[in-house]
């Protein structure tokens, strides 16, 4: 059975799949950018959980990150922008993720251009997305 925190993480990414984007989970940056664009999830840190006791209880704020890249020659800050904006929308539509998180918050992208000798440059930013829930054990 998957711990809370891989059902979280499952759930998120189970969301962001119908995007255009292609969807990856903590895979390498492929050679190639896809033309809608490319969302790779990474796990990120749960980090220290706050306790309640009575009933044991450990509420985490799992920080999550989002590797959204666009490639293109013409269009790319508009490009970007639509794949930043359809992430939000997508996170919008179901803070819960189906019932399996309390809330899902993404913070604000700070992008950046990178060059590519010979290619079009790429446009990409790291999304962090906490997610918070609450699990019985830590290990679980």
């Amino acid at each position: 059975m998957p711990t809370i925190r891989e059902t979280v993480l499952t759930a998120l990414s189970a969301r962001l799949q119908p995007l255009a984007a292609l969807v990856l989970r903590d895979e390498v940056l492929p050679e190639r950018i896809p033309p809608s664009g490319l969302i790779i999830l990474r796990d990120g840190q749960p980090g220290e959980p706050d306790v309640t006791l009575s009933p044991l209880r450990y509420h985490y704020q799992h920080r999550a990150e989002l590797e959204v890249v666009v490639q293109a020659s013409t269009g790319r800050a508009s490009a970007f922008d639509d794949l930043i904006a359809s992430i939000g929308t997508a996170l919008e539509a179901d803070r819960t993720l189906g019932g399996v998180c309390d809330w899902v918050e993404p913070e604000a992208p700070a992008s950046v251009d990178l060059p590519i000798e010979g290619a079009a440059a790429l446009k990409a930013a790291v999304i962090t997305v906490v997610l918070h829930y609450t699990t019985t054990d830590p290990l679980a």
